[in-house]
């Protein structure tokens, strides 16, 4: 039996590319793996910026024990889901694997996201924020895709 396609990536409204479902996804169901090369922070870094024109815009996502995916080296359609306050999706760490999952039901032609709940190290300045201006329109946008600091 062929599978049938979940989702595809195309252009989105909020930025740049996204994905979309184009079959109906359940709540709680295991949308995609986000994968890629997983390397340490300090190779993050060399790397640093995947495209000098947007140097915020990368396909890092953080690991809990201080590595990083890198979607930009192996990765799939996973780093084409954009960044929301208010998401549809999640994102579970499970071992050394990340899995994007719906938090509730995601109709036919809805694009998909997840809050990326950035951290970095340095001050949140108005600046700094501005260079990781959110535009996923929720009511209660954050403004950024940086999480607040605990």
């Amino acid at each position: 039996m062929a599978s049938k396609r979940r989702i595809e990536v195309r252009q989105s409204g909020v930025h740049g590319k996204g994905v979309f479902a184009v079959n109906p996804l359940k709540k709680g169901e295991r949308v995609i793996e986000y994968k890629g090369e997983i390397i340490s922070w300090k190779e993050a870094l060399r790397r640093h910026p995947h495209d000098p024109d947007h140097p915020t815009h990368t396909f890092y996502f953080s690991l809990e024990d201080g590595r990083c995916i890198d979607g930009k080296v192996k990765g799939n359609n996973a780093r084409w889901i954009n960044h929301a306050c208010d998401p549809n999706c999640e994102a579970r760490e499970e071992d050394d694997h990340v899995y994007i999952y719906a938090k509730r039901d995601i109709v036919v032609g809805e694009e998909l996201f997840y809050d990326y709940g950035l951290v970095i190290d340095a001050r949140y300045t108005a600046k700094l924020k501005r260079e990781y201006a959110c535009h996923c329109g929720a009511k209660k946008c954050r403004g950024t895709l940086l999480a607040p600091k605990r």
